[in-house]
């Protein structure tokens, strides 16, 4: 008999470890045995609840976007453009969002993109949304909303990757300061 409850729980269980060994393998080679393996399970139950590899991956995907998104909304409330900017900016190098797995597993969801129509979609989703909501904060701000939001996106991009790239734990204090210095540039 199943137990009452425990889907979601199990779900989750397998979402953190496909992000956790997706960011330790640095790719996405890695196996459903080792996800389950990872969050105490059986692969045959990790098959029942995404039916492939892929969906656990795309489940991985839409659970950082969601975090991410939550980051943002939390730190809105009551704040003007300046401080929305602030928010959208610092909720990409909160701690839930900028550990080395979670970027690891970010940046190989990017190469997921280019054979996975699905994990193609949520990514466009991201990027528009990031652009949109970056565009309404710098309108008032900057002359050219449109160019800032896009080089600041790719900043943001640019810094999770050499971030990965380079060893040891992540500095979210060093690349919030090296964005945040970006844009007291194009914004003076």
């Amino acid at each position: 008999m199943p137990k009452l409850g425990a889907e979601p729980i199990r779900k989750a269980a397998l979402i953190n470890a496909a992000i956790f060994e997706v960011g330790r393998a640095g790719s996405l080679d890695v196996t459903v045995a080792q996800i389950a393996r990872r969050a105490g399970m059986s692969p045959a139950l990790a098959h029942h609840y995404f039916g492939s590899k892929e969906q656990i991956f795309l489940a991985a995907m839409r659970y950082i976007l969601r975090t991410y998104g939550q980051s943002v909304r939390d730190a809105l409330p009551g704040r003007g453009p300046r401080g929305r900017l602030d928010a959208i900016v610092r909720a990409s190098f909160a701690p839930q969002n900028f550990q080395r797995e979670t970027v690891s597993a970010w940046l190989n969801f990017y190469a997921l993109s280019f054979v996975s129509s699905d994990a193609a979609r949520l990514l466009r989703i991201y990027h528009c949304r990031l652009r949109s909501n970056l565009i309404v904060a710098l309108r008032g701000l900057s002359d050219h909303p449109e160019q800032t939001a896009d080089t600041l996106g790719a900043l943001i991009d640019g810094v999770y990757l050499r971030t990965v790239l380079t060893p040891g734990p992540t500095d979210a204090d060093a690349a919030l300061t090296t964005v945040l210095s970006y844009l007291e540039e194009a914004l003076s």
